[in-house]
C-alpha cells in the first residue's frame, strides 16, 4: 500500500553537545517519508520556498519519494532553530520562521487521491481535516500532533480525532489532551474521542500502544551516543507506517511488530544530524537492528 505524508519540509539549525549545524534538512515530512520509504512507496505533500536546496530534493528523490505534491512558492522555506545542550530530550526553541509554510493549504494531487494510508504529520488540525476531505479512499488514517495545537486549536483537533484510526502523541501531550495524569487513563479518554488506537511516545523510555482491551509496551533501542534527537518521533512514525503498509494484514500483531520497527528506525535517526544517517541506511542494517531489538525484549 502507498503512504501519503502531509507535513513540513524545513531548514533546521541545531545545537547539541556534538556540535552545531545550520540550514540542514528537517521538518516532520522529511524524517517520516525517508523512514517509511524503506518499506513502501511514499507520496509527499508539502511546501518549500525558492531557497530550498536542490541537494535536499536529491536526498528525497534517491529514496523514490514522489515529490509531485511538493509546492514551490516565492519566498523562504520554513526554518526552525533549537538547542539540546541543556536537555537532550527537550529542545529549547531559539527561532521559528514559518515563511511560506504560514500560508500552506494542502492540495492533494489527483494521482495521490487513491492513497490507502494517510499520515497527517504535525500541522494545524484544520489543515489535517482538509486533507481528509481530499482522500476519501483512505483505509488507515494516522495523525500526529503537538502541545501547541492541543492548547490553541482544541476544538478543531477534537473534530479531527473523530475521523482518525491511530493517534500518535507524546507523554506530555497525552496528559494535556486527556486531563489525566495516569497514562492508561489518558489513553482510554483519548480513545473515547474517536481513535481506535493510541500510541504514546516516551522518548528514551520507549512506546506504549493502547487498543481496546489491549496494551503493548516496547522499550527504546538503547544507544551509547545520541548526536541529534530532532525528528526521532517522525522517524518512528515513518517506520511504523512503512511496516504496516508492507504487511498483508493490519492487526494487533502487525502493529506490535511495526512499533518495534519504528523504534529501530528512530534509533538510526538520532545517530547523526538531520537525515544523514537515514539517507545512508541499508535495509540489511534495519533487519540486523530489528533482530537485536527482539533479543533485547525476549524473555
Amino acid at each position: 500500500m502507498s503512504i501519503l505524508v502531509v507535513g513540513s519540509l524545513a531548514l533546521d539549525s541545531i545545537q547539541t553537545h556534538e556540535g552545531t549545524q545550520k540550514d540542514i534538512l528537517g521538518g516532520s515530512a522529511s524524517y517520516c517519508s525517508i523512514s517509511a520509504s524503506f518499506f513502501a512507496p511514499v507520496r509527499l505533500v508539502s511546501v518549500v520556498g525558492k531557497d530550498f536546496p536542490a541537494k535536499y530534493r536529491k536526498v528525497l528523490n534517491r529514496k523514490n519519494i514522489d515529490l509531485s505534491g511538493v509546492e514551490e512558492k516565492q519566498g523562504k522555506t520554513f526554518r526552525w532553530g533549537a538547542t539540546y545542550k541543556h536537555d537532550i530530550n527537550n529542545p529549547k526553541t531559539l527561532m521559528t520562521q514559518l515563511n511560506v509554510f504560514a500560508d500552506f493549504k494542502p492540495v492533494i494531487p489527483v494521482h495521490f487521491k487513491d492513497s490507502e494510508i494517510v499520515f497527517l504529520a504535525n500541522i494545524d488540525p484544520g489543515l489535517q481535516n482538509q486533507v481528509l476531505k481530499q482522500t476519501p479512499l483512505a483505509k488507515l488514517i494516522v495523525c500526529d500532533s503537538m502541545n501547541y495545537w492541543i492548547e490553541h486549536t482544541r476544538q478543531k483537533l477534537l473534530k479531527l480525532l473523530k475521523k482518525v484510526d491511530i493517534y500518535l502523541v507524546n507523554e506530555t501531550e497525552a496528559k494535556m489532551l486527556s486531563g489525566c495524569t495516569n497514562l492508561r487513563q489518558a489513553a482510554k479518554k483519548i480513545m473515547s474521542l474517536g481513535p481506535k488506537t493510541v500510541i504514546i511516545k516516551k522518548g528514551e523510555h520507549g512506546v506504549l500502544l493502547f487498543k481496546k482491551g489491549s496494551i503493548f509496551s516496547a522499550p527504546a533501542y538503547l544507544l551509547e551516543k545520541i548526536v541529534d534527537p530532532t525528528g526521532a518521533g517522525d522517524t518512528f512514525a515513518g517506520g511504523f507506517l512503512g511496516y504496516l503498509a508492507a504487511s498483508k494484514k493490519i492487526n494487533e500483531v502487525s502493529m506490535r511488530k511495526a512499533i518495534c520497527y519504528g523504534s529501530c528506525m528512530a534509533s538510526f535517526a538520532v545517530e547523526s544530524f538531520s537525515v544523514d544517517r537515514l539517507s545512508r541506511l541499508k535495509k540489511s542494517e534495519i533487519q540486523k537492528r530489528y533482530k537485536e531489538f527482539k533479543r533485547m525484549v525476549k524473555f
